[in-house]
């Protein structure tokens, strides 16, 4: 397998993403992407991870999630449960710590790679407090006094919807791009990788639409990506004419998810 990312068959990657991946993997340090919904920042790991031959361990984040649970999980409740039962093995505390995602990327033998997915979803101190583990790829477990070092430093790949700033400290350490949504040309590479045989005129008609759409004043949840894929499959299905399709958006629930915007896009078809 090759050690530098040159996209995957299933991703188109620009040139300054492809360099921005190397870069970082050649500094061993984070890569935080960014960008709206639907532009394929999940998806970049996958691609990063099929391309290179490593094995991908994802952690998504959530509002509720905290630095610690990544790290490891001490089950302390299951262990005074073994007590009150005399269950055997109780007095062996690692039995009861679990490492979570990142202690598994630093447990494998062989380098990973690891999604830290949507960061900004949680608290604003969750970024912070992953400054040192990032840094020295390494973390002490008080109940069984380990300190687990990564045995192979994982390609690290974070992502962020910008729906809050993270900390200052913690960009620092980040090598960082920005995805743009793609332009109708890469658009149109993008289905090709889902639609090898899409019908021309179609696949015209379609972007032609999309983007004035996406273009529309008032649009509050711009369809994305992954929607108008999705949009292809149901035009398909439902043999549109290809000719109708700017006049009149059939399936417009593929695209569009809130109420206000249909409403925005049928004021625009009267």
């Amino acid at each position: 397998m090759t050690s530098t990312f040159q996209g995957s068959q299933n991703y188109v990657a620009s040139e300054e993403l492809m360099r921005s991946v190397n870069i970082a993997i050649a500094l061993q340090k984070p890569l935080l992407i960014k960008g709206e919904p639907g532009t394929g920042k999940t998806m970049l790991a996958e691609a990063i991870s099929q391309a290179l031959g490593k094995k991908l361990i994802i952690w998504n984040i959530k509002s509720t999630t905290k630095a610690q649970d990544g790290l490891y999980v001490y089950d302390v409740v299951q262990r005074l449960y073994d007590s009150q039962f005399g269950n055997e093995g109780v007095d062996d505390i690692a039995k009861y710590v679990k490492l979570g995602k990142l202690g598994e990327a630093f447990a494998s033998e062989e380098q990973v790679i690891l999604l830290i997915d949507e960061i900004d979803k949680a608290d604003l101190e969750f970024p912070n407090d992953l400054l040192w583990e990032l840094d020295k790829m390494e973390f002490y477990i008080p109940e069984t006094k380990e300190t687990i070092r990564a045995k192979q430093r994982p390609i690290v790949i974070i992502t962020s919807n910008a729906e809050k700033e993270l900390p200052d400290a913690f960009l620092r350490r980040c090598i960082f791009h920005y995805i743009e949504f793609p332009d109708a040309e890469q658009m149109e590479e993008i289905i090709h990788v889902h639609f090898a045989h899409v019908e021309e005129h179609l696949l015209q008609q379609v972007l032609d639409t999309f983007y004035w759409i996406r273009g529309l004043y008032n649009i509050q949840k711009k369809p994305s990506t992954s929607e108008v894929i999705d949009w292809i499959q149901a035009l398909v299905l439902g043999g549109m004419d290809p000719d109708k399709i700017r006049q009149t958006v059939p399936f417009a629930g593929v695209l569009l998810k809130k109420n206000e915007d249909i409403d925005t896009l049928n004021r625009y078809l009267r």
